[in-house]
């Protein structure tokens, strides 16, 4: 008994010696374990470290853009122009501002400097599109509905897909042909009908333009939208008749918060204050009370009015109201009053510098031959029937006795001051 006895006392002694070091063993790879998952990042750092490395990506500078960044259609049209285009010196904000695309009543076929200027666009690179009115051909009782559907489907293919394509805001402003404000017979509209389909072109989801909207208060005739530091305003000038409740609306927006805020304002219309153009120098062609006008937009600081409907390009001001009257790249360009210079079809590059002294520069082409054309080769001023428009770098001080008198002799003293 005490041989079996002491026996077992060493096979215990043996199996608690084994099991030590099994106990060992396993604590030590555990340790290890441990220790390897401190120096490997987890499943999370790991997700941590992608997201950094993608918005580190993300907030990379784009490149500027360069012949072969730009669409397909602009590099060819660029090599068609057998010139090198003028780029000006890029401001703050730009925008291209172009005015007048129609046609003959109720076409849907666009001159060709449409299709010029739509491929050209990607090439200067603006924050947004501007045009003053005239995108169909309308202002015709005759036209279907039809008819007037089939010219906003033209608009759209033409003007609105390239836009969208680039990812570029557009603002407009009605023009007579577009959707005409004239009045008849108690007051109603003669054009209800393209104001109807008008409104239902632009209030479609899938043709938003895609400026921010401030107030959309009647929309498309009458709305406020900022872009970067600019506040915009659109009135519908398509007749020289603004109705008083919708002129109190303009006042309203310009004069809030928003709007003061702003580091500019810029109101878009289509029929000018003044007459600038042969042909259409006459009331019924610009807007009625222009002297009062012209006192309430400079009362809300407003710095330009851009207009089309004139067919004429001419960058005035009067008072200190700047007044970008653009020229048609449509059909039907006109000459300038008191000038012999040939008529031409226009489009300009706006660069807004907000600090310097002049804060707007226009940089405005010839579209069939891409010159650019100089203030220098304008008349310094023009004398329409309801006032003298003086050229935007020629102040009322720098004028000569003799060109004073030349206005004078045209619409009397009250005309030919600001």
């Amino acid at each position: 008994m005490d041989y079996l006895w002491g026996d077992m006392r060493w096979k215990r002694f043996l199996t608690g010696v084994m099991l030590g070091v099994i106990a060992s063993f396993c604590i030590a790879c555990t340790q290890t374990a441990l220790q390897s998952s401190t120096t490997t990042s987890s499943p999370a750092d790991s997700s941590i470290e992608q997201t950094e490395t993608v918005e580190t990506t993300a907030a990379a500078p784009e490149p500027d853009p360069t012949p072969q960044a730009l669409p397909q259609a602009t590099q060819q049209m660029l090599a068609s122009l057998g010139q090198e285009l003028v780029d000006p010196p890029r401001g703050d904000l730009r925008m291209v501002v172009m005015s007048d695309l129609n046609g003959v009543y109720g076409s849907t076929d666009y001159d060709p400097e449409i299709d010029k200027t739509m491929a050209l666009i990607p090439f200067w690179n603006p924050d947004l599109v501007v045009c003053s009115g005239d995108m169909v051909a309308g202002q015709d009782l005759t036209l279907t509905p039809d008819q007037i559907q089939a010219m906003w489907t033209a608009f759209d293919d033409h003007v609105m897909a390239p836009l969208r394509a680039a990812g570029l805001p557009y603002g407009f402003t009605i023009g007579n042909h577009d959707a005409s404000s004239a009045l008849g017979i108690n007051d109603v509209h003669l054009f209800q009908q393209e104001r109807d389909l008008a409104t239902a072109y632009w209030q479609a989801p899938e043709h938003d333009p895609g400026v921010d909207f401030v107030d959309r208060f009647e929309f498309p005739f009458y709305y406020a939208f900022r872009h970067g530091d600019i506040f915009f305003v659109s009135w519908d000038a398509s007749s020289s008749q603004i109705p008083e409740d919708k002129l109190a609306w303009v006042e309203e927006a310009l004069a809030s918060e928003a709007a003061q805020n702003a580091r500019m304002r810029i109101l878009l219309g289509h029929l000018p204050l003044y007459a600038v153009a042969v042909g259409r120098d006459e009331p019924g062609e610009v807007m009625d009370n222009a002297d009062q006008l012209q006192a309430m937009l400079e009362k809300y600081d407003v710095h330009t009015y851009i207009s089309g409907h004139h067919h004429a390009y001419y960058p005035g001001h009067r008072g200190n109201l700047q007044l970008l009257h653009m020229g048609v790249i449509g059909s039907g360009p006109r000459p300038l009053i008191d000038s012999d210079l040939p008529p031409r079809k226009v489009l300009t590059v706006l660069d807004v510098d907000f600090d310097a002294p002049d804060p707007t520069r226009y940089t405005t082409y010839d579209i069939q031959t891409m010159e650019v054309i100089e203030y220098s080769d304008l008349p310094r001023f023009l004398t329409g029937h309801n006032g003298r428009v003086l050229r935007r770098d020629v102040d009322e001080t720098e004028i000569s006795a003799d060109e004073q008198a030349f206005c004078e002799a045209m619409l009397g003293a009250a005309s030919c001051t600001s």
